[in-house]
């Protein structure tokens, strides 16, 4: 028996710490790249949705076949490596040059790494987690992720606040993200594979018709949530229409993660004892609330509040839904988180490209389209009911 540190298996500990290093990696770039992409280089509010759009739908594109891949193949690290060297492989493009088409190349080619990565990881994960505490095991990890992803937005905050708004500070950022890119894939090397069961003559199409009934009931309500889904960067474009600096901006993409770092776990446990359906069903409600309070917000202190709400309901959809995934689909696990970021991704596309329509005509039109759909997708769960067994 491994000796556990906050009662997990050792291997969540460790994932974790991949997924630490990765955010301060990544979230240091995104925590300026909208403001820098818009302001600093000087592209429109509506090449950011289009180019978020893509990337959203190039985050989970491979979703589906990685994970086919992995259930087939019965392995979870080798596909997981090569997600995440893609990823640090395409951050070194910002090494190169910051034109728009290199920004935007960047931004749709990084995400592909993660779609790759996603479904191998999250079932390598699930399968060394114990059922009875499933939902704390990915809370733990999720909370780990995401102190990387407060760690990462105040290292640039840090940078921007010493060095200044210039290009040259956004550059050492970007170095200082590839080099805890490099860190991350080389401790992730160094973890041994947890295989899962191989299923070697199943067809990709014909994996989909094995996955259960649940899940597919649930797919449904979370296709139409992520039409609600728009980038996090229209919420740091809000921040910054309000009156926050291009630097308190990435202040407040750090309170978001620690907002999510601080409830992550313990909401992952209040799934594990009340069920989690009523965990899916909180996520929703928070969303539909929060994009009620950007549609209003006209002070400094409301947008502080609503940046730790949307951390609140971060923490739900990022770790819990995973969770409940792998409570109704037993024995394809990651084909059907596969499935389930591939279908929300695609829909990620048009809701971003939506998002910077009505952004164009008022803010709070985007706020408004995104709260009346997740009411929609709340609806539906509510009817389906996911959960019970058919």
């Amino acid at each position: 028996m491994k000796k556990r540190l906050f009662n997990v298996h050792p291997d969540v500990l460790r994932l974790g710490f991949v997924s630490f290093l990765t955010d301060v990696s990544s979230e240091a770039i995104f925590s300026v790249f909208s403001i820098f992409f818009t302001v600093i280089v000087g592209a429109s509010a509506s090449l950011l949705g289009l180019i978020e759009g893509l990337s959203d739908f190039s985050a989970s594109s491979l979703d589906y076949f990685t994970g086919w891949l992995s259930d087939r193949e019965g392995k979870r690290k080798r596909f997981a490596l090569m997600g995440y060297g893609f990823s640090t492989v395409a951050k070194m493009m910002l090494l190169i040059g910051s034109s728009v088409a290199t920004l935007a190349s960047f931004r749709i080619i990084e995400r592909l790494g993660k779609s790759f990565r996603g479904p191998p990881r999250d079932a390598w994960l699930s399968d060394v987690a114990d059922e009875s505490n499933r939902g704390y095991a990915f809370g733990i990890h999720k909370a780990m992720d995401k102190t990387g992803a407060v760690l990462g937005p105040l290292v640039a905050y840090a940078l921007l606040r010493i060095f200044g708004e210039g290009m040259s500070t956004f550059h050492l950022i970007f170095v200082i993200s590839v080099i805890a890119a490099i860190l991350s894939v080389i401790v992730l090397f160094s973890i041994q594979d947890r295989p899962g069961i191989p299923h070697e003559r199943e067809n990709m199409f014909v994996a989909w018709k094995s996955l259960s009934a649940q899940f597919k009931s649930f797919l449904i309500p979370a296709s139409i949530f992520s039409l609600a889904y728009f980038s996090f960067g229209f919420l740091l474009l809000k921040a910054y229409l309000v009156g926050f600096a291009v630097q308190d901006v990435v202040l407040l993409y750090a309170l978001f993660n620690i907002s999510f770092v601080a409830l992550s776990a313990p909401i992952g446990k209040l799934g594990d004892v009340i069920g989690r359906k009523y965990i899916v069903v909180l996520g929703y409600a928070i969303y539909i609330a929060m994009c009620a309070g950007f549609i209003f917000a006209t002070e400094k202190w409301q947008i502080i509040v609503l940046f730790l709400v949307f951390g609140i309901f971060y923490s739900i959809d990022e770790a819990q839904s995973k969770a409940f995934i792998s409570d109704i689909e037993k024995e394809r696990r990651a084909t059907a988180i596969g499935v389930y970021n591939f279908a929300t991704g695609l829909v990620y596309f048009p809701a971003s490209l939506i998002a910077g329509a009505l952004w164009v005509f008022h803010p709070a039109y985007a706020f408004l389209f995104a709260g009346i759909v997740a009411l929609i997708a709340l609806c539906a769960f509510m009817y389906l009911k996911p959960w019970k067994e058919r």
